[in-house]
């Protein structure tokens, strides 16, 4: 059985960052996720999702990020249920994020930090680059990966020179 949930939105508030009676961070916080269609006025309607993320990972989260931040989850789908304070059952379903990446520039981000990390406990702290980007990125410190030694370029063909790149739609795989 599988149950994963991949997300790219914007966050509505800043994380609610908590502590439990044992001392594991907790962050809540809502992602607004645009749908690919348009409504009847040609306006595009969003989805407001509800996530929660533990422990060192929510931290980090709540460090890097703010109101507005685009923001890639990868995680699971979690529903739970408790009884609140009227005595009624209250049924809640959340997405529980398991890595994260930041998807703005640090420039476009308020908060300093490192531009993206993983949500994984146990990742290095290094800034070195890591490919543990579920996004597709093998970059995960916002580094250009183009090969550079002191500023020269060696014979790398993918490396981007300035110049435009010439191909026919014949050459596409789509």
């Amino acid at each position: 059985m599988i149950n994963r949930a991949v997300l790219t939105g914007r966050l509505t508030r800043d994380v609610d960052l908590r502590y439990t009676p044992s001392g594991a961070a907790v962050g809540n916080f809502t992602l607004a996720v645009d749908r690919q269609f348009t409504n009847q006025n040609n306006e595009r309607e969003a989805d407001f999702i509800n996530c929660v993320i533990w422990r060192k990972s929510a931290e980090n989260f709540a460090n890097f990020t703010h109101k507005g931040s685009l923001v890639g989850l990868d995680g699971r789908i979690q529903t739970r249920n408790y009884e609140n304070q009227q005595g009624q059952r209250v049924y809640v379903t959340e997405v529980v994020v398991e890595n994260f990446a930041l998807l703005e520039p640090r420039s476009a981000n308020n908060n300093a930090g490192a531009n993206n990390t993983n949500g994984n406990q146990n990742a290095p702290t290094s800034n070195a680059p890591q490919n543990t980007n579920p996004f597709g990125d093998p970059n995960t410190n916002g580094a250009a990966n183009n090969n550079q030694n002191n500023g020269q370029n060696q014979a790398d063909p993918f490396a981007n020179n300035g110049d435009s790149i010439d191909i026919s739609d014949d050459d596409l795989p789509f």
